[in-house]
């Protein structure tokens, strides 16, 4: 009985090494179905990490395209506003100019000058606001004084003392403007 108590012995120990080989192979398997899991959820954060550097990296691009673009629109912007100054100063000329012969050529060499002037302005998008006749847009317009004027609508320009300009649509400087308050007060008793 020994020799068999040995063979079963033997045969349990073989069953005892096939399930432990087998169990092994399970857990082996388990083991690499759970890095592969891991491996592809890391592939996955991966890949969402990407598209996230690859948005901002476009946002980028496209601010520095617009700060750029920006730079070269308003980059100006303290130049014209210099200028200005020589433009109301060639107004000022002119008005305070008399209309006899005398003063006939140095007029038109102002008007000559103050034309020139405009029209390299414009061609930087510099635009005059002369808002006379509209009504008042705190955007556009610095209301110098309230008036009462019976014969225009309340809130509406009436005078400009000095134009307002904009370059490339934004304000470079507001026109100083008087405002019609509307109808002065009636008085009921009359």
């Amino acid at each position: 009985m020994s020799d068999e108590h040995k063979q079963d012995d033997t045969t349990i120990d073989e069953a005892v090494v096939e399930t432990a080989e087998e169990q092994a192979e399970l857990n082996d398997a388990v083991d690499a179905d759970d890095q592969l899991s891991k491996a592809l959820e890391e592939i996955t954060q991966l890949k969402e990490q990407q598209l996230r550097v690859q948005a901002e990296m476009q946002n980028v691009r496209r601010r520095a395209e617009m700060d750029v673009e920006k730079a070269h629109k308003f980059g100006l912007e303290k130049f014209a506003s210099e200028m200005l100054t020589v433009v109301d100063n060639l107004e000022r000329a002119l008005a305070a100019a008399g209309d006899d012969e005398a003063t006939q050529a140095l007029r038109e060499g102002v008007e000559m000058t103050l034309t020139g002037l405009l029209a390299s302005l414009e061609k930087f998008q510099v635009q005059a606001v002369d808002p006379q006749g509209q009504p008042f847009d705190p955007e556009l317009h610095q209301a110098m004084s309230m008036v009462d004027n019976p014969d225009v609508a309340a809130n509406t320009v009436i005078a400009v003392m000095q134009k307002g300009y904009t370059i490339s649509g934004r304000l470079l400087r507001p026109a100083m403007v008087m405002v019609s308050k509307g109808a002065g007060k009636v008085d009921e008793k009359a």
